[in-house]
Order: C-alpha cells, then sequence, then structure tokens
C-alpha cells in the first residue's frame, strides 16, 4: 500500500467534491481534514484491506472499481458488492468494527483515505455531514439488497444481463468493460463457464458489441427483456 500512495489529495480542488462525502464540508471544516487525507492509485487485483482488518480508515472512490468479497467455507469466493467512482467504503470503521470484507480493485482505480475516528468528530458537529453519511449507509444496504435479489436470483441469462444493465446504471453511454469471467461469476452465484457460455451466447446475439478490446456496447431494450424473464 506504501507503493501505491501518490501524495496528499487536495480535497478544496477536488473534481468529485460536489458528489463525495465531503460536498457539505465548509472551509473550516476542510481546515482540519486535509492533512490527514492521502490519495492512492491501486493496480488491478491490489487488496486494499481484509476481512477483520482492524477498521481505523475511510475510503472515497475517485475512480475505477473495487469488489467487495467474502469467502465461503471451500474456499470459494463470493462478490457481494462492487463499488465505484464516489462510492464509500469502510463505513464499519465508524463503528469501531474491523472491516466485514476484502476490498480489491477490479480495475485502475484512484481512492482518498482518511480517518474514520476525524468524520466521526466532524459527524458530530456537522448536520449534513451525518445526513449524508446516513445517505451512504442506505445506499449500501440498498445495493446490498439489490445484488441479493437482482443478481442472486433466475436463470444464468437473466442475471447476466442484470449485472450488465447494473454497470451501466445512470450513465449516459452503454459503453461497458467487463470483469474477468470467474469476478463476474462470483458476483452472480453461477460458474466460470456458465457465465462464458453465456457472455459468448450475448456476442453472438449482437446484445454485447465489442468497439475495442474489453469495451462493449450493449442493446439495453433487449437486455431489459432478458431480464425480465421475457425470451428473446
Amino acid at each position: 500500500m506504501r507503493e501505491a500512495w501518490s501524495g496528499a489529495a487536495d480535497c478544496m480542488r477536488c473534481a468529485l467534491r460536489n458528489t463525495v462525502l465531503f460536498a457539505g464540508l465548509t472551509e473550516e471544516d476542510f481546515a482540519r481534514i486535509h492533512d490527514p487525507i492521502d490519495q492512492f492509485a491501486l493496480h488491478p487485483g491490489t487488496t486494499l484491506y481484509h476481512a477483520q482488518d482492524s477498521g481505523e480508515f475511510m475510503f472515497t472512490i475517485r475512480s475505477g472499481a473495487l469488489k467487495l468479497v467474502q469467502y465461503l467455507s471451500d474456499g470459494t469466493q463470493r462478490i457481494v458488492r462492487i463499488v465505484r467512482s464516489t462510492d464509500v467504503l469502510g463505513l464499519e470503521a465508524l463503528l469501531q468494527e474491523p472491516y466485514h470484507h476484502d476490498a480489491v480493485a477490479l480495475q485502475p482505480t484512484e481512492v482518498c483515505r482518511f480517518p474514520a475516528k476525524l468524520v466521526g468528530e466532524l459527524s458530530r458537529e456537522n448536520p449534513g455531514l451525518y445526513r449524508e453519511l446516513m445517505s451512504r449507509w442506505q445506499q449500501a444496504l440498498s445495493e446490498a439488497d439489490a445484488w441479493l435479489t437482482e443478481l442472486s436470483t433466475g436463470a444464468a441469462r437473466q442475471r447476466v444481463a442484470r449485472l450488465l444493465l447494473r454497470l451501466v446504471r445512470d450513465r449516459e453511454s452503454s459503453a461497458c468493460q467487463l470483469f474477468s469471467r470467474e469476478d463476474m461469476g462470483a458476483m452472480l452465484g453461477i460458474t466460470t463457464e456458465t457465465t462464458s457460455r453465456t457472455i459468448a451466447e450475448f456476442k453472438r446475439q449482437s446484445l454485447l458489441v465489442e468497439t475495442r478490446p474489453n469495451l462493449f456496447l450493449l442493446d439495453i431494450p433487449n437486455l431489459r427483456r432478458i431480464a425480465e424473464g421475457e425470451v428473446r
């Protein structure tokens, strides 16, 4: 992690400031928190933290994506959620709990790290930050519910279609980068082989059109029909 450090974050001039956790803080608040915030660049496969590590820090994703992983008793992994730009990681640290998952970079990823203790102190003094923290808790719970109900039920074709649609949700373009088939299978609770076959089928049907290596345009209307259980 020390090798990934790229310097102190410039929070006051951050392009994402209006959409991240500290959007509502005043200049006086920033004067208190700026020094402890660090910025990291993570290569794919880099672990940001492990489950049961001491939860001293929270993190905001600037760009890229990480997977939150739990391991089953047989050693297989289950990806319980993906976190992407402007998402907050490590909320459990506010309760002085260890981290609940392994957090591993899926793509080249930039994160900002800040002490959970300081966030807790500021939230007690700043109603806006407290409300934003509660909103982030609710977002995390809603996302976890969606992964459980949308991505863990139904036929493989439905699950893959739902995942693809989630990856481009709230984006202006249907362009989508795919993760490894192993990771996608672990997200959906299906085998790597089933994931590969389904992706190959979607390509043949032009539901996925590759425009450059690992960048695809999605046929959103037809993927939505599959996700909802309609036969294409």
